[in-house]
């Protein structure tokens, strides 16, 4: 055998495979990202276990899951737990908190909104979440008609109808607009540049929310750790920013 076979014989001998760290995938629904990051960055803490995070409208993740194809955890609202379940998708899951619409306003409260009924005066400045792809639009605007509003405060929405909560909150930090109706969780993120006016849930529903195992998870037990770790810990997190009735 030649030095330079030898040589290379031994080299090879010396070298490690290096295991790839395990990692999880969570699939977050855009109004849930404060909490999610709280959550995953003690999992990860406490195990060393990467977690990745795509965030996205929960609508926009869906496809990802009822393919099969991406992600290990999902994190959003009714009525995606049924939907995820239908997909044959749901491994685990647990509920964290609940999101339910509020009332929000200028810091201050300039113009004295004391009600939902207060949207429909004259001249405010409202907007709304689209009810096409918002779960809480479709809440506001079913009260809204409940309460024989709608027309009088679509007036004062315009073309002010937006697809995300954030942008919600940024009209208001802005002062674009006077008042705006929101899922508690965002609003508590925009705390600083807005009040919250308490008023009674008149809502016909309550909306849940929910960290899902996917069942085609390549990691089934980091998976597991997840989920025994997000029951323990996941519904006093989501109760700090907010996301209570």
């Amino acid at each position: 055998m030649s030095f330079t076979l030898c040589l290379l014989l031994v080299i090879g001998c010396g070298k490690k495979e290096t295991a790839k760290p395990k990692e999880l995938m969570v699939l977050c629904g855009s109004s849930f990202v404060p909490p999610t990051e709280q959550l995953c960055s003690e999992f990860k803490a406490l195990t060393g276990i990467e977690i990745i995070t795509t965030v996205g409208g929960s609508e926009d993740l869906l496809p990802h899951i009822k393919a099969h194809l991406k992600g290990d955890i999902f994190i959003t609202h009714d009525p995606y737990l049924d939907y995820t379940r239908d997909a044959n998708a749901l491994a685990d899951g647990v509920q964290v908190g609940f999101v339910a619409p509020v009332l929000a306003v200028q810091k201050g409260n300039p113009q004295g909104i004391k009600s939902m009924e207060d949207l429909a005066r004259p001249s405010l400045k409202i907007a709304l979440s689209d009810p096409q792809y918002s779960t809480c639009g479709q809440m506001v605007f079913a009260l809204l008609e409940k309460k024989g509003i709608e027309d009088a405060v679509m007036k004062n929405v315009e073309n002010r109808l937006t697809k995300g909560h954030s942008t919600l909150g940024t009209f208001l930090k802005t002062q674009a607009v006077d008042a705006v109706i929101m899922w508690n969780g965002v609003a508590h993120t925009f705390r600083d540049s807005l009040d919250v006016v308490r008023t009674p849930y008149e809502y016909d529903e309550e909306v849940r929310v929910h960290i899902m195992g996917l069942s085609y998870t390549k990691q089934p037990e980091e998976l597991r750790k997840f989920m025994e770790f997000a029951r323990n810990r996941s519904p006093a997190i989501f109760a700090e920013h907010a996301y209570v009735k």
